[in-house]
């Protein structure tokens, strides 16, 4: 009879996993820091960037490391910001958000996952439009129904843009400038959010099913699993996983 990977392997697995997630806290910080400074009261996206390091167990003497390498005092090799744009399976868009020191390499990366998995990348601009930066305070009310009124209410009274409901979650949706206002009186009355972060939401949905969508999701975690990106974004109303 056939056995699943071992326990080694499958912690060898998890250790990697966790140790790219790491990478991509580290090089976020990094360029929050040197893009706002290493103060985290004055610059939001270097907050952010911390607090979600944190909340996935990264130990804050990294973290300030990272936070000296983006202020010029850990050294290091240079590294920019830089998006690409696509289209995937389906006429899904698709943005990729990268950190590299070598876009040379990155992009042709990215291209090569695009080509393999039946899109195409697109020139700057091709896509970006179909999404809106946007904060996203996600809560899991599942256990506990009741707290959807107090988080609508508290919200909306922060300067929340709106606030959405959806099988146990609620997303509570804000501009960029007012995310650290609406997230700190969300937090500050006891609440704790599952996700919390500034993404690119796109304005609308294109569902995708069957075929299509097994090679988009294909291509999905073939960018995901990409050294050089940060994030992937893409406007897919998936079939949820069975």
């Amino acid at each position: 009879m056939g056995r699943g990977p071992s326990i080694e392997n499958r912690k060898n697995a998890e250790d990697a996993k966790k140790a790219k997630t790491f990478t991509k806290f580290i090089r976020e910080i990094t360029m929050a820091a040197r893009a706002g400074g290493g103060d985290p009261a004055g610059n939001p996206r270097l907050r952010t960037a911390i607090d979600k390091a944190l909340h996935n167990n990264m130990t804050r003497d990294t973290v300030e490391r990272a936070v000296k390498r983006g202020t010029g005092e850990g050294g290091g090799q240079a590294v920019e910001e830089v998006r690409y744009e696509g289209y995937g399976p389906g006429g899904v868009a698709i943005l990729v958000d990268c950190m590299t020191d070598n876009t040379t390499r990155t992009v042709a990366e990215v291209r090569h996952a695009f080509s393999k998995q039946g899109g195409n990348l697109g020139s700057s601009g091709s896509v970006a439009f179909q999404f809106a930066e946007t904060g996203e305070i996600i809560f899991d009310i599942r256990e506990e129904p009741a707290l959807e009124e107090k988080i609508l209410e508290l919200a909306l009274d922060g300067g929340a843009d709106d606030v959405q409901s959806e099988d146990g979650f609620v997303d509570v949706l804000t501009s960029p400038a007012n995310f650290e206002t609406v997230k700190a009186k969300l937090e500050a009355a006891g609440l704790k959010p599952i996700e919390a972060e500034v993404v690119m939401r796109p304005s609308n949905r294109v569902a995708v099913a069957g075929e299509a969508a097994e090679t988009l999701q294909a291509l999905l975690d073939w960018l995901e699993e990409l050294d050089d990106v940060q994030e992937v974004y893409h406007n897919a109303d998936l079939p949820a996983a069975s």
